[in-house]
């Protein structure tokens, strides 16, 4: 099971594009470490907010393994990179609808080649749900 490639990329362009069809604004929440490029003096609590409209970015790239475009804060253009694997959310920043994800970043930070190996380390690393009463 662990060769079945993450539905979170698809996930994100179908929301973007959901918001983009309706006319919302699509922001996305970024956790931020060495391997996100964004404008760190925007950075709060180790997470930024973007917003991912058609407006506000030029060369907006919605690729599997990364979320690429340039953008200008405080009327400077800068070019922005982060991984999907950093992605905490996309929602409508007019309704609030969307999506989060989960983040681990002891995950996050490590190369594919050394996530869990065997059926029984992948079963103990997956998220659960819990009955909340």
């Amino acid at each position: 099971m662990s060769d079945i490639p993450s539905n979170k990329p698809y996930l994100i362009r179908a929301l973007h594009q959901w918001c983009t069809d309706f006319g919302f604004t699509p922001f996305i929440a970024v956790f931020v470490d060495e391997n996100v490029e964004v404008p760190m003096e925007f950075v709060k609590n180790d997470e930024i907010v973007l917003n991912l409209s058609l407006e506000a970015c030029h060369q907006l790239n919605l690729e599997n393994d990364c979320i690429s475009f340039q953008a200008r804060f405080g009327g400077f253009p800068r070019k922005i990179m982060v991984p999907v694997s950093h992605v905490l959310a996309i929602y409508a920043r007019e309704n609030g609808q969307g999506m989060s994800f989960p983040f681990d970043a002891g995950r996050a930070n490590k190369p594919k080649e050394q996530s869990p190996e065997g059926p029984e380390q992948a079963k103990a690393s997956r998220p659960a749900l819990t009955i909340v009463k």
